[in-house]
């Protein structure tokens, strides 16, 4: 039995402390996040407004927690749409090889040449800015590269070990022996690749929202609510010290329980 270590067990902690956060806000809030008035205007933390007032008397911890769970779920969204298409694509080539693989490795290689939010930036200046669902698309699309390059070099690793042999030997069927024999046995290399992958989308997404380009209003998200502080910084600091601590949260949870995964499997405490 594996050994779970001190990060591993503080990443799931604060993992799960913050998701269950998350998940009450799409039911509950202490205010209706975007009810103006809700308080005095920039009014400081107090026991009312745990995070104090924006200009606009919102209460800014509601509007925390709403703009968290919309991050979050774009975040989720793209990671899933990142992690399938980019792990289907990585676990063909990887295991078949041959030219197709030449081709799609070389073009992945253009494609992670460049930054993963300029490519984005170009994604959503086709569609359409400012709408949750173009957001995905644009950054699902963004990550595939990422995720085909983790997974066919964890693939090819086990395209010649003796009981994959033993298996073409027996038989069985290529889509049998990707999917029963080599991917539960990659999931040391691909589960690391998701925690990672999910703080850069939260990032990305903050990014966009924070230019404009992403998820705008009557929609919350942290990055846009971080550019609407930037203009409050000394009427009310809070606002973004608020914001930008449950961002960093987010990332330092995720980030742990990614490094407790990378150090069980290699059997470190």
């Amino acid at each position: 039995m594996k050994r779970r270590s001190g990060f591993l067990t503080a990443g799931l902690a604060l993992t799960g402390a913050l998701a269950a956060l998350i998940l009450l806000s799409f039911f509950w809030t202490p205010y209706d996040p975007n009810a103006m008035a809700a308080g005095p205007k920039f009014d400081a933390p107090s026991l009312a407004h745990w995070m104090g007032t924006d200009n606009f008397g919102r209460d800014i911890f509601s509007r925390v927690l709403q703009g968290a769970g919309s991050t979050v779920s774009i975040a989720l969204a793209t990671l899933g749409i990142g992690a399938v298409c980019g792990s289907l694509v990585g676990a063909l080539t990887g295991y078949f090889g041959g030219p197709a693989d030449e081709i799609l490795m070389r073009l992945n290689d253009a494609l992670t040449a460049f930054p993963s939010i300029l490519l984005a930036l170009v994604v959503i200046s086709v569609l359409e800015p400012g709408k949750k669902s173009n957001v995905i698309i644009a950054l699902g699309l963004v990550f595939i590269p990422s995720f085909a390059r983790v997974s066919r070099t964890a693939f090819a690793s086990l395209r010649d070990v003796n009981y994959i042999k033993s298996a073409r030997l027996m038989g069985a069927s290529s889509a049998r022996i990707l999917a029963v024999h080599m991917l539960p046995n990659t999931a040391p290399v691909l589960l690391p690749a998701l925690t990672i992958g999910f703080n850069n989308a939260v990032l990305a997404e903050a990014s966009m929202s924070f230019l404009g380009i992403g998820v705008t209003p009557p929609d919350a998200s942290l990055g846009y609510m971080l550019s609407e502080a930037q203009g409050m910084l000394f009427a009310a600091p809070w606002y973004a010290a608020g914001t930008g601590l449950i961002i960093v949260l987010l990332v330092f949870s995720v980030g742990l329980l990614g490094e407790g995964l990378r150090r069980r499997d290699k059997g470190v405490a």
